[in-house]
């Protein structure tokens, strides 16, 4: 500690000596800054000064502004703190420094400063500081400085008025004392000046003149006188309180300082003044004071003039013609005992001059001593008021007043003294005995014979007063008397009033009554004034008579106050040491024989034996009675003082060494007896023994029971007797003991018993016959056991006699020899102790009785050395009884301590052959813990019930331990642990706490006695751990600790066991633990608790971890919740500390916890529980996964508390969700090989449904703010595939059984994978907190399409598209993801994946994230398929890559165009080439002519194969294909596309008409965008509208049929050609148009191609149609027959050119 101290005062020296560097440096720059700006400034203020020469401009500015720093920093560190300020201090330093390179100049400054006009008074105080240190390093000044100076500090000094405070005035006064030291002179004309006669100067100036004095002792001598004068002169003008202090003040420092003056008078240079002058200018000012201001009514004022009168006294008091003058006004000063001034001041001016007068022998006068008398005994004998502080000093001053008035008056003060005597009062008494004692006691030189006679006198009125305090005070002066070397006026009336106090006060305490306490104390402090007073009498007085020592000698044989016993014995060893070595020893002996009557020797002996027994009552009298027995060895026993001269002084160290709370009471008492022994042997062959056995018997009677003194007795009595040489007179003693004992004392009766089993020792076969004899004479019958006639006062009873019997018997065979016990053990010892309690009552007192007797039996028999095979042949009767006795007791109270005694019993019975078996141990611990383990403890108060609980668990431990040590193996260890384990998990407190206890002693024994030896079987060390660790948070204190120690125990069996090493810091840290669950804090309990599981968690191998776990997993509920809460802490703390190890015991571990968690209650305790596993999942996910997948549906309570749980905490229910996200996409992946164990968990089978309902579990119950970034978007697509497989044949086999199956029945409708999967997503999509996507797929019916297997591509569509459009954060991570699904192996997912894919192909956002490549090549495997929706739906998204990404289509063209040609030679699937064709539509619309290339023929051929299919879809498809492929066509290709053109033109005229209007549509729309390949302008402006009506479009086709004639009039036969064949067409509309067309051709073709005609094909053809179901195909038909016949009738049919 010191080091530190000094280590951390050298830091702040060191740092603070850094700071006032730095802040000195800065402080230096401050002021030379304001120096260099304020020159002018101050030049300019000091012009008008008279000193200006003196002051230098940067100077003054310089310390002006360390002046402000420190009137700054003062007044920041009055607000702040209270410590030094550094600023200001070195402020100061830096002006002093330049004190000494310019000293005038800086004192100039700040004289200057100090004469500013509005200065603050703390400003001048810092100056004034400064000037002062100024001063005293400097020394010699000019002398113009010092007189400015002066000038300026005497007046501050003199005007400073009250309401400033006296701060300044002491500044300028200490800064003139300061001064004076090298310029005294100019300090004192300056205040001699302002010291004028009959003019009340300033009080200052005056304090100035003190200080002056003190510090200038020589300087001052010559105006001593002159300033003595002048101040005589103001004291009628100094009316104010506070100036007569002042005076006062000034006064005594003026006379201390002459006293040094006188003192040293050769050292001094000045005139000098003697004493005697300087008294006679001192009294009249001591006059004066003593006359007029000690009346003052201001208690100061007195105070003041009190203290100043001693040092004016020194000077006055020499002087005889003064002194008299001082005597004069003595009673002034004893009046001023009435006032209010404080005694002690008063009386010690009255004693300096009381001295003075016994040492001038010059005594004050007569006529004033009864005032002094009486004021100052008034003092002593009244109480002293509340407000004097001084009260025992004050008596201190007046004793000695007293002492100095018994020099010069002696007479005159007895005589006062007995006046005061004569009266009554105690108090005056008293007071005046112990103003006796004073004068008595005086030092030297001693008072005269004459005074002492006198006061003796005195004394001797008053000896008859009974008053206690009177008593006591004329005993200490009988004391004092003998101690001061007046022994001889004592001898005679003060011996005897020492006896008679002695006698009286006795006999006072002895016979004190209850009600009389005061009195008792007050007596007692008489005695112990009266011992006091022996001691000193016989330690000083020579020649004491010889009736004073016969009376303190039959005190100690006869008084019953013992207290007294020590000094009387040493006052008795002080006499008899002086008579023995007087010169005469053999003569005073003689005289003391024939005149002293001595006791017998014997009884002396036995009564300090037996009192010695206590040797530290009364003040330590063992030592004082060794001493006497020592000094009188001589006169009790000859032949023993040479052994006691040697054995004594030993039993004295011992004492001496020891005190009453150190020693031990049998030691003590084992070497008394050794002691009576040793001295027994030194009279043996004599009487001397059987003499002083009477006298021990004798003495029974004087000691009351029970009493150390009388056990004592009890014992000194046995030994005495088994040393008696005659055996009848032994008996005799024996007998008469056995007769007048009375056998309802305990005390007695034990006693008796005693004495009894110490005679044995020695006398076994007499007492053995005493017994019997006993017996006998009592006549042992039925009739004959109430015989009071031995003693009429205490009658017996018979079962207390019957009980005595037992237990004396069984003392006898403790203390007999081991020879003579094992002939008389079997018979008559034990056989007796069983014949009585069996012929008895057997109540409590005899069950007592005889476990006593067993107990001791046994222990005697155990004790012997050497048994051999010694069999106790009463060893099954013996326990039987005691068995019977302890079944007999109430489980469920205590009256008595026979339980515990017979356990007592049954540990000594275990003990001895034959030994029980193991069946009869395992019977006797389960009988001895039901009768102990159900008891309450007892209340606090029931001190009586406390022990015998107390002493029944210690005997039932005894027990436990004596019964296990016969079966110390492993199994031995489980079954008392079974056998406590009841009482350990009791609902009731008192019964853990016993049985925790014991479990922690038997633990205790078996690993001492065990060990190593036998391991303890597997799991074992966790069982036995975890039945103890909940009990470390029991709510009783007792139970926690002893919880903790069994713990310990069990680790260190284990580390034994297992030889690892316990390390000292976890041995530390459990002790720690062990303290902290000593207090009351639950939060610290269960800390402690936790730290202890860290502690002992290393210690464990995985397999008792799983036991550990287990077996606190089964206690869990079975006590209270503190309990379990400690259960499931110790398993958190496991879990957390070994979960990376436990990995091959997940399964066990998360089985034990399910198992019982559906039980436990507290929904804390659950909370932990669920944390456990949560743990375990952490690190074994997978393993723990599957087992909480694989528990049965529908989800039970508990297991949906624990998936709520991992929903709380959300980076963990991420994990999770991550890992069942893994389940089911492992469905759609290639199963793979396990490489570690848990992969084996990961890869195992479970219930897609139970994944499903957890997932929708764990969405619902996360946090719904939390959108879940990093895993929406995975586990939405997951969520989709699994959707896709369950509506795909070859998913939707049987969904797996349930493991476990413990409902009977089908699961509920809404458990199904569809509905599950369906809600799961609806939940995560609605964490995008997108209201449009929500609302989106609600509007458009997403979720009840995706439940439709029918349906379900178009939903996924729809869902793809929305999520697309409103989900813009999770793009990115969609479009991998459906990369990743079209290349999966499952069909549904490709499927799934690839509808998915068609939205986002229509979106740049594959392009933007670079994976339109492998897309697209992704894209070109599902056309190649041979699943249809797989195909179409890969037509689509490449189709769609010219909505997405345009640019990219140039690139990936003849990809895209083989693909679709492919997908248009389709033969079999209209799906397939409908989207093959929309593709190339989208497709084309992104490329030129010239992109095209060789595909160009390719498609214009697949095209126009489908202008007349069936399917309206592909009709449709194959116009808006042809359409695109029109606008694509530019200067290159027109000439073949011309010819295309040619070739499809009849059918684009003909599906105008087409049935379905949008194919009609397209048909128009692409018909319009090929008329500019005919090259005619005619031909190049459509109709107006999309869609034309019939009549517009027989204009229209009238119109090309009209240009064709005219200039392609082959062409237009061509295309009537290609007409009539459509008049079959399976669509009316068409044939309809077919023959409308026909007929508009046959009007506009030339007669040269009309010839050509078949007309008789084509009129059968019409004839045909005239029979068609449709009306409409009839009259067109017949429109166009007529048409037909009117060109056959025409007359150019006819003409020969015609048929040319």
């Amino acid at each position: 500690m010191c080091i530190w101290r000094r280590t951390k005062l050298f830091l702040a020296i060191f740092f603070g000596s850094i700071q006032k560097r730095t802040l000195r440096k800065e402080l230096e720059e401050e002021m030379a800054e304001a120096t260099i700006d304020s020159n002018e400034e101050v030049s300019k203020e000091t012009e008008d000064l008279g000193f200006l020469e003196q002051v230098d401009g940067g100077t003054f500015q310089q310390v002006t502004n360390l002046l402000n720093i420190m009137e700054s920093e003062s007044a920041k560190s009055d607000v702040a703190w209270a410590g030094p300020d550094m600023r200001k201090t070195l402020a100061s330093v830096i002006i002093t420094e330049k004190a000494n390179s310019k000293p005038s100049v800086v004192m100039n400054a700040l004289i200057h400063c100090l004469q500013m006009p509005e200065i603050s008074i703390q400003r001048k105080v810092n100056i004034y500081n400064i000037l002062q240190e100024i001063i005293q390093q400097e020394g010699e000044l000019e002398e113009q400085c010092v007189q400015r100076l002066v000038t300026v500090a005497s007046k501050e000094m003199r005007e400073t008025s009250e309401t400033e405070g006296y701060m300044k005035a002491e500044v300028a006064s200490d800064t003139l004392v300061a001064l004076s030291r090298n310029h005294f002179s100019l300090v004192m004309y300056e205040l001699q000046h302002h010291l004028k006669p009959l003019n009340l100067t300033d009080e200052f100036v005056i304090v100035t003149l003190a200080k002056l004095a003190n510090g200038n002792v020589f300087e001052f001598m010559p105006y001593m006188g002159i300033t003595l004068a002048t101040i005589f002169t103001m004291l009628r003008l100094a009316s104010e309180a506070k100036m007569r202090q002042v005076i006062c003040g000034a006064m005594e420092t003026f006379c201390e300082t002459v006293q040094f003056y006188l003192r040293h008078l050769e050292d001094s240079v000045y005139p000098v003044m003697t004493e005697e002058q300087f008294a006679m200018k001192l009294f009249p000012m001591y006059r004066y004071f003593v006359t007029v201001w000690l009346r003052n009514d201001n208690s100061e004022v007195k105070l003041g003039v009190i203290k100043s009168l001693r040092p004016m006294l020194n000077l006055l008091l020499p002087n005889d013609d003064l002194r008299e003058q001082v005597y004069d006004y003595i009673p002034l000063l004893l009046a001023e005992y009435q006032g209010s001034l404080e005694a002690l001041f008063i009386t010690q001016v009255l004693r300096q001059i009381l001295e003075v007068s016994v040492i001038t022998n010059t005594p004050v006068p007569q006529m004033q001593l009864h005032t002094i008398f009486t004021e100052l005994h008034i003092q002593v004998c009244a109480k002293a008021p509340a407000q004097q502080q001084y009260s025992s000093q004050n008596l201190t001053e007046i004793v000695h007043c007293f002492i100095a008035l018994a020099r010069s008056y002696p007479k005159e003060l007895m005589k006062f003294f007995l006046s005061q005597m004569e009266m009554s009062k105690e108090a005056t008494r008293v007071g005046t005995l112990t103003l006796i004692r004073a004068v008595v006691s005086a030092d030297e030189p001693k008072m005269n014979t004459r005074t002492i006679h006198l006061a003796i006198r005195v004394v001797k009125n008053t000896l008859s007063d009974t008053r206690s305090k009177v008593r006591m005070a004329i005993l200490r002066i009988i004391g004092q008397l003998a101690l001061s070397g007046y022994q001889d006026r004592i001898k005679g009336w003060g011996l005897k009033y020492v006896s008679v106090q002695l006698t009286l006060s006795t006999y006072k305490l002895t016979n004190r009554r209850e009600s009389f306490y005061q009195r008792d104390l007050e007596e007692k402090m008489v005695h112990k004034v009266t011992m006091d007073t022996v001691r000193i009498i016989t330690s000083s007085v020579s020649g004491m008579t010889n009736e004073f020592w016969v009376r303190l000698l039959c005190y100690i044989m006869e008084t019953d106050y013992t207290e007294a016993l020590t000094p009387i014995c040493i006052s008795l060893t002080n006499l008899a040491e002086r008579q023995l070595h007087s010169k005469d020893v053999g003569a005073n002996m003689a005289s003391r024989s024939r005149h002293v009557d001595l006791p017998a020797p014997q009884k002396l002996l036995a009564r300090l034996l037996v009192l010695m027994s206590s040797p530290y009552k009364g003040e330590g009298r063992g030592i004082a009675m060794l001493n006497l027995l020592q000094t009188l060895s001589q006169s009790i026993a000859p032949s023993m003082a040479d052994m006691w001269e040697l054995e004594i002084p030993l039993l004295v160290q011992y004492l001496e060494e020891h005190t009453e709370f150190t020693w031990n009471q049998k030691t003590w008492e084992d070497k008394l007896i050794q002691f009576l022994r040793n001295s027994l042997k030194k009279t043996r062959g004599s009487s001397w023994s059987l003499r002083l056995s009477k006298e021990l018997n004798n003495q029974i009677e004087s000691f009351d029971s029970p009493s150390l003194e009388k056990a004592f007795l009890y014992r000194a009595l046995g030994f005495t007797l088994a040393t008696g040489l005659e055996a009848d007179k032994v008996e005799v003693l024996l007998l008469e003991l056995l007769y007048k004992t009375d056998y309802s004392n305990d005390f007695d009766r034990e006693g008796v018993i005693l004495c009894f089993g110490l005679c044995a020792r020695g006398q076994v076969k007499t007492v053995l016959n005493v017994l019997h004899d006993f017996e006998e004479r009592i006549q042992e019958s039925e009739q004959s056991w109430q015989i009071g006639a031995w003693r009429k006062d205490h009658p017996w009873r018979r079962e207390t006699v019957k009980s005595a019997l037992m237990v004396t018997y069984s003392c006898v065979a403790t203390y007999c020899h081991p020879q003579m016990l094992l002939a008389h053990v079997d018979t008559p010892i034990t056989a007796k102790i069983i014949h009585h309690y069996s012929s008895s009552c057997q109540d409590i007192s005899l069950k007592l009785a005889f476990m006593k007797s067993i107990t001791q039996v046994t222990d005697a028999i155990k004790s012997i050395e050497y048994l051999e095979d010694f069999q106790f042949a009463q060893k099954a009767t013996v326990t039987g009884i005691t068995m019977a006795i302890l079944k007999a007791e109430p489980a469920d109270s205590l009256v008595s301590p026979v339980r515990t005694m017979a356990m007592d019993a049954l540990v000594h019975l275990s003990k001895l052959k034959p030994f029980y078996s193991v069946e009869e141990n395992s019977e006797l611990m389960d009988i001895s813990l039901h009768s102990v383990m159900s008891l309450q403890p007892p209340g606090e108060d029931n001190d009586s019930m406390k022990i015998l609980y107390t002493n029944s668990m210690i005997a039932l431990v005894q027990l436990m331990e004596g019964l296990m040590q016969r079966q110390l193996d492993p199994k031995g260890l489980q079954e008392m642990v079974h056998l406590l384990e009841k009482w350990i998990l009791s609902e009731k407190e008192w019964e853990r706490e016993k049985a925790m206890n014991l479990y922690l002693r038997l633990v205790q024994i078996y690993v001492q006695s065990v060990g190593v030896c036998i391991p303890l079987k597997l799991g074992q060390f966790g069982t036995l751990v975890g039945l103890i660790a909940p009990c470390t948070c029991d709510p009783h204190r007792r139970t926690r600790v002893a919880s903790t120690d069994v713990l310990s125990s069990l680790l260190d069996l284990h580390a034994s066991q297992t030889c690892s090493l316990w390390d000292t810091s976890k041995e530390k840290e459990l002790m720690k633990c062990r303290e902290d669950l000593k207090g009351s804090d639950e939060e610290m309990i269960f800390s402690a608790s936790s730290r202890i599981a860290k502690v002992v968690c290393m210690e464990f191998n995985c397999d008792e971890v799983v036991s550990l776990i287990q077996k606190l997993c089964e206690n869990i509920g079975a006590m209270d919740l503190q309990h379990d809460k400690a259960s499931v802490t110790w398993i958190g703390t496991f879990l957390q500390m070994r979960v990376k190890e436990l990995e091959d015991k997940v399964a066990e571990i998360l089985g034990a916890i399910l198992a019982h968690l559906p039980v436990v209650d507290h929904l804390e305790v659950r909370r932990l529980l669920i944390e456990g596993i949560l743990l375990l999942a952490h690190y074994h996910q997978e393993t723990v996964l599957t087992s909480l997948l694989r528990q049965p549906l529908p989800m039970e309570s508990h297991l949906t508390e624990v998936w709520q749980a991992v929903a709380e905490n959300l980076p963990f229910a991420r994990t999770m969700l991550h890992g069942l996200m893994g389940r089911l996409q492992s469905r759609f992946s290639p199963r793979a090989n396990a490489t570690s164990k848990a992969d084996i968990w990961r890869l195992a089978a479970v219930d897609p449904l139970m994944t499903l309902c957890t997932i929708h579990l764990l969405v619902e119950k996360m946090d719904q703010d939390d959108e879940l970034p990093d895993l929406l978007p995975d586990l939405a697509y997951t969520l989709l595939l699994q959707l896709s497989s369950s509506h795909r044949p070859e998913a939707s086999s049987p969904i797996l059984k349930t493991w476990r199956l413990v409902h009977a029945g089908t699961l509920p409708e809404e458990i199904n994978l569809q509905r599950v999967t369906i809600k799961s997503m609806q939940l995560l999509l609605r964490r995008v907190n997108n209201e449009r996507l929500v609302c989106g797929l609600e509007e458009q019916g997403v979720w009840n399409l995706l439940e439709n297997s029918l349906t379900f591509l178009e939903g996924v569509g729809l869902l793809a598209r929305l999520c697309l459009q409103n989900m813009e954060g999770h793009r990115q991570r969609l479009s991998e993801l459906v990369l990743r699904g079209l290349d999966a192996e499952v069909l549904s997912c490709r499927i799934s994946s690839t509808a998915v894919c068609v939205e986002f192909m229509s979106d740049p956002i594959l392009y933007q994230e670079k994976l339109l490549k492998p897309v697209v090549f992704m894209l070109e495997r599902g056309v190649d398929q041979e699943d249809e929706a797989l195909r179409v739906l890969s037509l689509r998204a490449l189709g769609n890559m010219a909505l997405g990404a345009p640019q990219k289509v140039k690139q990936y063209r003849k990809l895209l165009l083989e693909k679709c040609l492919c997908a248009l030679r389709e033969p079999g699937s209209t799906s397939v080439v409908s989207e093959g064709m929309a593709a190339l539509t989208k497709i084309l619309a992104e490329l030129r002519e010239g992109h095209v290339g060789p595909f160009f023929n390719a498609i214009s051929e697949q095209c126009r194969a489908f202008f007349d299919n069936e399917s309206e879809r592909l009709r449709f498809k194959a116009f808006v294909l042809f359409g695109t492929l029109a606008k694509v066509v530019r200067v290159s290709k027109k000439h073949l596309f011309k010819v295309e053109v040619k070739k499809a033109w009849v059918s684009l005229m003909l599906h105008c008409q087409d049935p379905c209007s949008y194919t009609a549509r397209a048909c128009m729309e692409t018909m319009f965008q090929c008329l500019h390949f005919w090259g005619c302008k005619g031909l190049e402006s459509p109709p107006g509208q999309t869609v034309a009506s019939a009549d517009e479009m027989a204009v229209f086709q009238t119109t090309v049929c009209s240009v064709l004639t005219q200039k392609k009039p082959a062409v237009l036969y061509s295309f009537l050609l290609e007409t009539i064949t459509y008049l079959k067409s399976n669509l009316s509309r068409i044939r309809v148009a077919a023959c409308n067309l026909a007929g508009i051709m046959m009007k506009q073709m030339s007669a040269s191609y009309l010839k050509k005609l078949d007309f008789p094909a084509l009129r059968n053809s019409l004839q045909e149609l005239q029979l068609d179901v449709d009306p409409g195909v009839r009259r067109a038909a017949l429109e166009t027959l007529k048409i037909l016949d009117n060109c056959s009738q025409h007359g150019l049919l006819a003409s020969p050119e015609g048929v040319s």
